[in-house]
């Protein structure tokens, strides 16, 4: 049995249908199952995984654990360990590339860390995923494509390698259900380096419509995530790491290709299967 926690998430959806369609048993972990609505196969799981001991229960016969640090907050160490005392044996990190290339402010690569940090104490046979931003971030200027065709944001040159959500999915399955990865952290980032700019018009080439990206202050951007009722600590996250990607752009490695053995997956290839998000 694999348990995943973030199982609602972008990653965590792909994976669990994965690890089924590849014959595996899976728990998913959800704090609410009626909306959670996830595969019926999945063994659903209501618990909270910042709240370890909701999980005890549901650990007995648990041979491994995606974890995300997230879903967990700060009881990532306590969760492991529930996890070795009820004979888990793996934990597959969803980690940041912050970890080892450092943007944005330190604080939130340290929690990711001290979650790779606990895994290591754990006992527990560990991989850590670390991967760049995730191309489902781009979700959030949906509205703002919808409505008006432009997207307002800070620091248009920021330049990422953004990574598919399939291709996390595909190689946390790896690491899953094969101790050969066991002990290797990976830096798990898209094929191509783009600007804000540049997703901006992958986008409107995948909708069929021309779409502006147009520079407004870091402020304007943090109070308009404010006011969209978005925790204070999204913009704070985001800002920040794009304030240092405007000056050196995020790292960009082939990590996905050799674990995978096929190319991955590109930002104008996500854009194609999310265009409806976009579209008026």
């Amino acid at each position: 049995m694999i348990l995943v926690t973030g199982a609602t998430g972008n990653v965590g959806r792909h994976a669990i249908r994965l690890l089924l369609d590849n014959g595996n048993q899976v728990a998913a972990v959800t704090r609410n199952a009626p909306a959670a609505d996830l595969p019926l196969e999945a063994h659903v799981v209501v618990a909270d995984p910042s709240a370890p001991q909701s999980l005890a229960t549901s650990l007995d016969g648990v041979d491994a654990i995606l974890l995300s640090p997230r879903a967990v907050a700060d009881a990532g160490a306590e969760l492991l360990s529930l996890a070795a005392e009820h004979g888990v044996t793996r934990v597959v990190v969803l980690s940041a590339t912050t970890v080892e290339h450092p943007a944005g402010q330190e604080r939130f690569a340290a929690h990711f860390k001290a979650v790779e940090d606990a895994a290591k104490a754990s006992g527990l046979q560990w991989t850590f995923l670390r991967c760049s931003d995730f191309a489902a971030n781009a979700l959030g200027w949906a509205p703002q494509i919808r409505s008006t065709g432009i997207v307002r944001g800070a620091y248009g040159d920021a330049a990422t390698s953004p990574i598919h959500e399939r291709d996390i999915a595909a190689v946390a399955v790896k690491a899953l259900t094969d101790t050969a990865h066991a002990g290797r952290h990976y830096l798990l980032t898209g094929p191509q380096s783009l600007t804000q700019r540049d997703k901006v018009r992958l986008i409107g080439l995948a909708i069929g419509r021309e779409l502006t990206f147009q520079e407004v202050s870091p402020e304007q951007v943090r109070q308009s995530m404010l006011a969209q009722g978005v925790p204070e600590d999204v913009p704070e996250r985001l800002l920040g790491s794009l304030a240092d990607f405007a000056k050196q752009a995020g790292p960009s490695t082939d990590t996905v290709d050799r674990l995978l053995g096929r190319p991955a997956l590109t930002f104008a290839e996500w854009a194609a299967e999310h265009a409806d998000a976009f579209r008026s």
